[in-house]
């Protein structure tokens, strides 16, 4: 009996060795036998399938690397997305392997992937505005006549990514997600129309950002999903979908379907009846050390939805909802001897179709305790460019004690705080209503210090009252009796009093000194630099009226502000303008600027001169400035006003993006604000416009509803003086219109070829020329981004008067003398000879112009155009009285003439109409443009 069981055992043992020996030496063997087959097919079905540049180093067909699947991987994988993003790439990984079905390859010689292998690599997923992907690299067969080459398919049940570098940023929604350690493991049989998809998922650290606003940062998340997915018609179904970030537990639910424009979603994620605390762990990580020292109680409700259609074609969005709800709270720093207890809230917020003026939020209630102290407030606010406000508001409390039940770390609070403040109505500037509010705020012995500067604000007091009893602007009254702080033991003190905010009345009155460069320092921001200070003694009384009907006389504005060394950016310019000094007096209608030096770039201004209306330029929301300046300068440099010029910061600040690096083609055109009424004599020694260096510059100009004139202005150009009248039009940051009649006298024409870029390509025979001339021109149409006239919308017309002028090289008289056998027309001396031209469609037309060369009588007309096309007809007077002359044609270029001896037939000349911005080129122009223009068919 042991004999036959040991002989059994025996045999059973060696047979498990030679199937053990037989699978091991089948592992060696397969990727011997197929690895051309694997890999050809996979080299194939890339081509065929993947609609995007796909590179790698090298592969291997192993069982070893995901055993005991046998895989063949490829090293150095990169993967571009599609249309738009071509360029971009959409996978890189140091390996990607894909998983082979052995019994298919075995029996069919065919390559079935049924899983994928993703290590150490960067998912990059991109969706532009238009909701345009550059994810869909994959060509199905629906697109694609049927593989009839490689029998390799893709029929997925297994998706393992380790350690990904994950980025998935949709501008069409504002949204970014950056996922750092994303580890996923994805099961279901992805060959079916119709699956469930079994995930596990762990993120060591992800941002979510939401309209340039962080929501998630460096947070951890375990995930535990099952999807429906119905690849048929792109449909998701969340049906168990638990997370956890850092300590919250989140579950959500919900279904996506995928639309040919766009998408249809209806998702709800919620976090029901969790520790207050776990709230905490899943905020940036600057609370953890905060969380440490505070004990944190309570139960909290959170509800996040989002559902709706979204194209951006038909302009439809889905609506975003967030609640949140906590009871029983409470809140100790460091075991702060008041802790903030009995927290109550319960908040929503609902922005229907993502559309602002929709918006909907509602603080139900928030209320706490602070030992006597309490907190009671309720808030609800639809829509936001005309709110309708319901609110109530009723707080006294010792800050220094919130501060410490709180843990503030970046702020220390003093002071006594009293508020009551009921109001109920609506807000709509255009018809001028108000909410119904009855409202004190008490503010005393005030303190208030930073982390980002050493010294405190202190001895902050404010008392303000608001009053409106009928829900209209007339009834409503403002007082701020006072608005006071010390800083830097510099005193500063506000009273104002503001009633009928129809025509306000107001009384102000500010004494003191801020140092705005240091109280900067104390809410200082990344960015935004400030330095300088101002000195206040000032009393303004009267009404908004007053000034706008002229009824000066009851104005009662008095005092003096003194500004130094102050700057200040704007949004539309790019650059710091800097105040070096500024004194205003102000004396009933006017503010006089007594002395205002200033610089913007390299450009320096000393100003003189007064405002009117400036107090009702800042009340009502489209009054305009007016006002009348004296201004000298020694430099105005136009090209630093370009309105997308780069920062100064730009090249030294990496966080700091300058325009020009979004857009590095234009430097945009110079703006100008539409609510400005303005004149002023300027005076400056040198203007630098492009490559332009004008001295001497003096006239009036006017800044008016946007646009700029100029009249009779003169400057020092190229050595002559020349007269100007011109106007200029801002249409937006990449484009201007202007008009312009400059009459200059006797200057040098080489030297305005050489150093005016506009006269270089107006007048290209210039270059072989010597001599003086005079120009009066009148020129209009449109600037691009970069300050440059864009030729097709050039409107002109004027005289070019030559008065010794020598032609030298010419290759078109070169060749005219050559064909007619006239000696002296191919070097010819001109003196007295004035050649009216007009400008229209690209083209510029010679009207017939007479000119005696040597013993001749020579006589053109025609069009040529800004690309250097010739149509001109010539006729050559012989000698002596030029009765009997030659006719003749000249077409080609001007470095090419073809000229035509006893011909009178040109060719059309190629114009180009300027419509809306668009250049529509056309083949000839038509008469009645010839005729309009001057010229002759």
């Amino acid at each position: 009996m042991r004999t036959e069981f040991k002989k059994a055992a025996l045999k059973t043992a060696k047979w498990f060795g030679i199937t053990l020996a037989s699978l091991l030496l089948l592992l060696f063997l397969l990727p011997i036998i197929f690895p051309g087959t694997v890999a050809e097919q996979i080299k194939t079905f890339a081509n065929k399938k993947i609609d995007g540049e796909l590179n790698f180093s090298k592969s291997r067909l192993s069982f070893f690397n995901h055993f005991p699947s046998l895989t063949v991987t490829l090293y150095d994988f990169s993967l571009k997305g599609s249309a738009p993003y071509k360029n971009d790439t959409l996978v890189a990984a140091e390996e990607v392997a894909f998983g082979i079905n052995l019994k298919r390859l075995i029996f069919d010689n065919e390559v079935r992937i049924d899983k994928i292998f993703l290590s150490e690599s960067f998912v990059n997923v991109k969706i532009n505005e238009k909701g345009q992907a550059n994810y869909n690299v994959y060509i199905s067969d629906s697109k694609k006549a049927p593989d009839t080459i490689s029998n390799t398919s893709v029929k997925l049940e297994k998706i393992d990514i380790s350690n990904c570098h994950l980025r998935y940023e949709d501008k069409s929604l504002k949204m970014l997600v950056n996922a750092n350690g994303f580890n996923y493991l994805g099961k279901g049989d992805l060959s079916k129309s119709i699956f469930d998809l079994k995930s596990e998922a762990e993120i060591d650290s992800i941002d979510f950002v939401y309209d340039n606003k962080s929501y998630l940062l460096r947070k951890k998340i375990t995930a535990d999903l099952i999807t429906s997915i119905n690849t048929n018609s792109l449909a998701f179904q969340f049906q168990k979908n638990d997370l956890v970030v850092n300590k919250l537990p989140i579950k959500f639910k919900g279904k996506l379907n995928i639309l040919k424009s766009g998408y249809a979603i209806d998702f709800e994620a919620n976090s029901i009846n969790s520790n207050l605390r776990d709230l905490f762990t899943a905020l940036p990580p600057e609370y953890v050390a905060w969380l440490d020292k505070t004990d944190v109680k309570g139960k909290i409700d959170l509800k996040l939805a989002f559902k709706g259609n979204y194209n951006a074609a038909a302009n439809q969005n889905p609506t975003l909802s967030f609640g949140m709800k906590i009871d029983e709270g409470y809140i100790q720093y460091n075991k702060a001897p008041f802790p903030a207890s009995d927290i109550r809230m319960n908040f929503l917020a609902v922005l229907p179709s993502m559309d602002t003026d929709r918006l909907r939020v509602r603080l139900d209630s928030l209320h706490f305790n602070l030992g006597k102290d309490a907190l009671h407030a309720y808030v609800d606010i639809s829509g936001l460019s005309k709110p309708r406000i319901k609110a109530s508001v009723k707080a006294g409390m010792d800050l220094e004690k919130l501060d410490q039940a709180l843990g503030l770390s970046t702020i220390d609070l003093k002071g006594r705080l009293d508020a009551d403040v009921v109001s109920n109505g609506v807000y709509d500037p255009d018809k001028k209503t108000f909410p119904v509010t009855k409202g004190k705020v008490l503010l005393r012995n005030g303190y208030l210090k930073t982390s980002y500067y050493p010294n405190p604000i202190t001895d902050i007091n404010l008392d303000l009252n608001a009053l409106n009893t009928t829900g209209s602007y007339q009834s409503t009254t403002v007082s701020i009796k006072p608005a006071a702080f010390t800083f830097e033991g510099k005193p500063f003190s506000v009273d104002a009093s503001f009633t009928d905010f129809n025509d306000v009345a107001y009384d102000i009155k500010a004494k003191g000194t801020i140092d705005v460069g240091r109280i900067y320092k104390v809410f200082s921001q990344q960015g935004i630099d400030v330095t300088g200070f101002i000195k206040a003694d000032l009393h303004l009384k009267g009404k908004q009226s007053y000034a706008t009907n002229g009824q000066y006389a009851k104005l009662d504005n008095s005092g003096t502000l003194l500004i130094r060394n102050i700057k200040a950016t704007s949004d539309q310019f790019p650059k710091p303008f800097r105040i070096s000094e500024g004194a205003f007096t102000f004396t009933r209608e006017k503010m006089n600027f007594d002395k205002f030096l200033a610089n913007y770039g390299q450009s320096d201004f000393n100003v003189n001169g007064h405002l009117i209306n400036a107090i009702n330029y800042f009340f009502a929301k489209n009054a305009t400035l007016h006002g009348n300046f004296s201004v000298k300068s020694n430099l105005v440099n136009v090209n630093d006003f370009m309105a997308l010029a780069p920062a100064e910061k730009a090249q030294t600040d990496p966080s700091v993006k300058s325009a020009e690096a979004k857009n590095p083609t234009q430097s945009g055109v110079v703006l100008l604000p539409e609510n400005l009424d303005v004149s002023l004599t300027a005076n400056a020694k040198q203007v630098v416009y492009d490559k332009l260096n004008i001295q001497d510059l003096n006239g009036t100009v006017g800044i008016s509803k946007g646009k700029f004139t100029m009249k009779n202005a003169g400057f020092e150009l190229i050595g002559c003086r020349v007269a100007i009248d011109a106007t200029y039009d801002d249409v937006s940051p990449v484009k201007a219109g202007f008009d312009v009649r400059l009459r200059a006298r006797d200057f040098d024409v080489k030297r305005a070829y050489n150093e005016i870029q506009l006269f270089h390509d107006l007048v290209t025979a210039a270059d072989k020329a010597e001599g003086i001339i005079s120009l009066d021109y009148r020129l209009n149409g449109t600037l691009d981004g970069n300050m440059s006239p864009i030729y097709p919308s050039l409107l002109g017309e004027g005289t070019l008067s030559l008065r010794k002028v020598k032609i030298k090289g010419l290759r078109m008289f070169t060749v005219i003398s050559k064909k007619t056998g006239s000696d002296g027309v191919d070097n010819p001396d001109l003196t007295r000879v004035d050649i009216r031209t007009s400008i229209k469609d690209n083209v510029i037309y010679v009207h017939r112009t007479r000119m005696g060369v040597a013993l001749f009588r020579l006589r053109f007309e025609g069009k040529t155009n800004f690309d250097g096309q010739l149509n001109l007809k010539m006729r050559l007077g012989l000698p002596p009285f030029g009765v009997i002359g030659i006719p003749f044609t000249i077409t080609g270029t001007q470095d090419n003439p073809k000229i035509k001896i006893f011909s009178k037939k040109t060719e059309e000349t190629e114009s180009t109409d300027y419509k809306g911005g668009m250049i529509v080129p056309n083949k000839a122009l038509k008469s009645d443009l010839e005729n309009d223009s001057g010229g002759k068919k």
